[in-house]
């Protein structure tokens, strides 16, 4: 859980003057750039520069991590803009945050998964509800997962983004150029030299057929598997460890629960302390962004954000509505109680700091406290509706971003890998770009193009997580009305 500062009060004559002056950069950029007005470069220039500066004295006021990433997204723009040289060397921030979200895969899974399956003692005991709220978690965000493909498949928000490779044209006497055929290895591999400079062309690499994928969701060693990323071979290799862990000795249970849970909270802390770079990663994203790719790239990631948006409101009209108006759930009681800690939520990008006041509001709402202090921790492991979607979405845009085109049949492939890794996806802010990574590499995958996507990936983060949220207070309610325990009936809506 991500420990914000409470915000200070802002004097309001800043305030007032920074969205002025703000206001009147933006018009002048855009006077400048559409010509609309005959204006030297340097004017709307200065303009920009005065409105950073004001908004940087507000941050510094409000001092909490999610204004700061907003803050860094606004001075990478410009920095990209104005200085595109420069912007584009900022890239080594975004990689060193990438690269620490990756040290995180394989500890966060396996604590995550071994405390929501083995730590629950009370999922034997409870056996009908356990097994209702597990079928319950994994059609509803199977179901997610469809909508974020679908939904991405539509917009195509990834398409026209396509990494510049490093090309070079050269005119060679014949007599100069050598080359050399290597046919070991049952393939074929043509390498041509030319002084200093070679070239290989290599024969593709031949699919692999059901039994080579179903084989390799198997580790055959952990530790290798871990060295390699292979999430899915660490899920599958956590949740038999977790299985066993079920049936032994109660003393070597709770040692191994507690070795858990403290890796948890180590791993919690640990990406505390990375998100912390968050607001420079995302400035040197978005500066290398603009500075590389000119302003018009953020046509495709404001595409990429309303299809997430999109396809979010889409998920709650065609799932959670009729949800609770088949199962009598009182819709305007339940955003009544739901609302605050929603809002928590999206404020934050954390579902954890939302889940006391969700524990207190869903037993206010009428649901028994047995059943919510099972199902709403639970789902912080297994029910995560708006990371699920966000990453079905992600993944299909990270390959169109690529210029790879993905059939429907490893679509599919990816749904139900992303069935089974993001279970391992904990409350915690910006977890997600764990996964992404972790199925990246799981799919041969290029990870630059999330360096993209961390460049609003704050502005992602909001609207999943409250998905995330408001999905884990319905299924309490839900499973309270499937076990015959619903407390709101007797009471007015």
């Amino acid at each position: 859980m991500t420990n914000e500062k409470i915000p200070t009060t802002i004097n309001p004559s800043l305030r007032i003057g920074t969205w002025l002056v703000s206001a009147v950069a933006i018009l002048l950029t855009l006077a400048h750039g559409l010509d609309l007005v005959a204006l030297p470069p340097l004017v709307p220039t200065i303009a920009r520069w005065a409105a950073i500066a004001l908004l940087s004295v507000v941050c510094w006021q409000r001092s909490n991590l999610t204004v700061w990433i907003l803050f860094s997204m606004v001075i990478g723009v410009e920095v990209g803009y104005d200085f595109p040289a420069f912007g584009k060397e900022l890239d080594i921030f975004s990689s060193i945050f990438i690269q620490l979200i990756k040290t995180i895969i394989a500890p966060l899974l396996f604590a995550t998964l071994v405390i929501g399956i083995a730590g629950h003692a009370n999922l034997r005991d409870m056996g009908r509800l356990g097994l209702k709220t597990i079928v319950y978690f994994e059609i509803v965000t199977t179901v997610a997962l469809f909508i974020g493909l679908g939904a991405i498949n539509l917009t195509r928000a990834g398409d026209g983004i396509k990494k510049e490779a490093v090309s070079e044209k050269l005119n060679v006497t014949p007599t100069d150029l050598t080359m050399k055929m290597d046919t070991t290895g049952g393939g074929g591999k043509l390498t041509a030299n030319y002084g200093d400079k070679s070239v290989e062309f290599v024969s593709p690499k031949k699919r692999d057929g059901w039994k080579e994928i179903v084989l390799h969701i198997f580790p055959s060693n952990i530790a290798k598997s871990v060295a390699d990323g292979q999430v899915l071979q660490i899920v599958v290799f956590s949740i038999l460890f977790a299985m066993g862990l079920m049936f032994v000795e109660a003393k070597h249970k709770t040692t191994m629960i507690d070795f858990c849970d403290s890796l948890a909270h180590v791993m919690f802390q640990f990406t505390n302390f990375v998100m912390k770079l968050a607001p420079i990663a995302v400035g040197g994203a978005i500066a290398h962004t603009v500075g590389d790719k000119g302003i018009d790239v953020l046509k495709n990631l404001g595409v990429l954000v309303l299809t997430l948006y999109g396809a979010l409101a889409v998920f709650i009209l065609l799932v959670f509505v009729p949800l609770m108006i088949w199962l009598k759930i009182p819709i305007k009681r339940f955003i009544n109680h739901v609302s605050e800690p929603a809002t928590l939520a999206f404020a934050t990008s954390s579902s954890e700091s939302a889940l006391p006041l969700a524990l207190k509001n869903m037993e206010k709402f009428g649901v028994p406290r047995k059943i919510v202090a099972f199902v709403l921790p639970t789902g912080y492991s297994f029910n995560l509706d708006g990371s699920t979607l966000y990453l079905s979405l992600a993944t299909i845009f990270v390959a169109q971003a690529a210029g790879l085109e993905i059939g429907i049949g490893q679509q599919i492939v990816i749904v139900l890998t992303l069935m089974l890794t993001s279970k391992g996806v904990a409350g915690v802010s910006r977890a997600s770009l764990v996964i992404l990574a972790g199925t990246c590499a799981q799919f041969d995958l290029p990870d630059w193009p999330i360096a993209l996507i961390l460049g609003v990936d704050v502005l992602m983060d909001m609207g999943r997580t409250s998905v995330n949220l408001i999905g884990n207070c319905l299924a309490t309610a839900v499973m309270a009305r499937w076990e015959g325990e619903a407390q709101w009936d007797d009471e007015a809506s």
